[in-house]
């Protein structure tokens, strides 16, 4: 048997390129062209959430594979880039998103191990699976002291 969930969102156009993003039970968020597309600035776009759901999605996914496999994680950052390129004869796209995961274990004998739980979440992040842009990771992980 297959397992599905579904998910919704609403947009709402409020005023030339501005708009609210709803989904059931979260606040709104008003969203906006990049102002390189004539929006606003200051504010979130479909780019930057489109970028902001990869990442969130393989920190989420390396949380729960780290607690799976019992490692003292200390702290995670994880920031991301997204490169949107206009193809020859053809639209624009997402091609690449480069995380770069900012992650503290307790002791040395866990880095290696955590390198590997990091690599393994990329592998799993189903959004990442779910894209046709590349996903890359630049991890950085330190040992507290």
């Amino acid at each position: 048997m297959t397992t599905s969930y579904v998910y919704e969102t609403e947009v709402i156009w409020k005023s030339e390129r501005r708009m609210e993003v709803r989904t059931p039970g979260a606040p709104a968020v008003d969203v906006s062209s990049p102002p390189e597309f004539q929006g606003e600035a200051g504010m979130w776009t479909p780019e930057t959430l489109f970028v902001a759901s990869v990442n969130a999605c393989f920190v989420l996914t390396f949380l729960a594979i780290a607690r799976l496999s019992k490692l003292d994680v200390v702290s995670m950052r994880a920031s991301a880039q997204g490169k949107l390129e206009k193809s020859d004869g053809g639209g624009y796209r997402i091609t690449e998103i480069v995380i770069k995961p900012a992650l503290v274990v307790r002791s040395e004998a866990e880095r290696e191990r955590a390198e590997r739980l990091l690599e393994k979440a990329e592998r799993n992040c189903f959004i990442s699976n779910s894209i046709t842009a590349s996903v890359r990771l630049e991890p950085e992980i330190a040992v507290s002291a």
